[in-house]
């Protein structure tokens, strides 16, 4: 299994958007899920540990709970992947094995299988901390052309956060070529001289 930090962690494209108060993403929303999401390849995943809140039966999770995580990591893939929005049009869960509440951590993963014009099929699934696949769906989604979903919700695309490792690169380029238009790098050297390597 993958861990956070080996994965494209994905901003958030709403967090500007007057009234947005979504239950599963939104960072404010007081009763929400207050999910983030990475991208892993062709996937799109986010983590979340389930509590008794959420159960049906005893210590374990309500099927709508499963549905709702699936159905939002693929808009997530529709936001990210095609860089538009969408809604769910059709929907089909199996429930292959109890999701315990008391699980350490679930991740749920989605990816497109599929696209047809402004149609995409997305199948995803629900694995819990030991590695079973405890749900999955595939669902059908509307997607909206990138003119409407701009011009109704506002929507002007959905990019990564910048990971450590590429901040510590941009930063070095930037010094670089700090240092070459102030003439920080390298000496000035006669004509015809070169600088040789022991």
């Amino acid at each position: 299994m993958d861990t956070i930090m080996e994965l494209k962690k994905i901003k958030n494209p709403w967090l500007h958007k007057t009234g947005y108060n979504c239950i599963c993403c939104s960072p404010t929303n007081p009763i929400g899920l207050h999910l983030e999401f990475w991208e892993d390849g062709d996937d799109v995943i986010t983590r979340w540990k389930p509590s008794a809140h959420y159960q049906g039966w005893l210590n374990t999770l309500h099927g709508g709970i499963q549905s709702m995580l699936l159905d939002e990591v693929a808009g997530w893939v529709v936001t990210r992947k095609l860089q538009t929005t969408g809604v769910t049009s059709k929907m089909e869960v199996q429930y292959l094995k109890p999701v315990s509440t008391l699980d350490e951590g679930l991740t749920i993963r989605a990816r497109i299988v599929r696209q047809m014009r402004n149609v995409a099929f997305i199948e995803g699934e629900i694995i819990n901390y030991a590695g079973e696949v405890c749900s999955k769906a595939a669902l059908t989604y509307f997607c909206a052309s990138k003119q409407k979903a701009e011009e109704e919700m506002g929507f002007t695309g959905c990019e990564l956060e910048e990971s450590e490792y590429d901040k510590f690169r941009r930063e070095q380029m930037e010094q670089f070529e700090d240092d070459i238009t102030e003439g920080r790098c390298y000496p000035e050297m006669p004509e015809g001289q070169f600088i040789r390597s022991k």
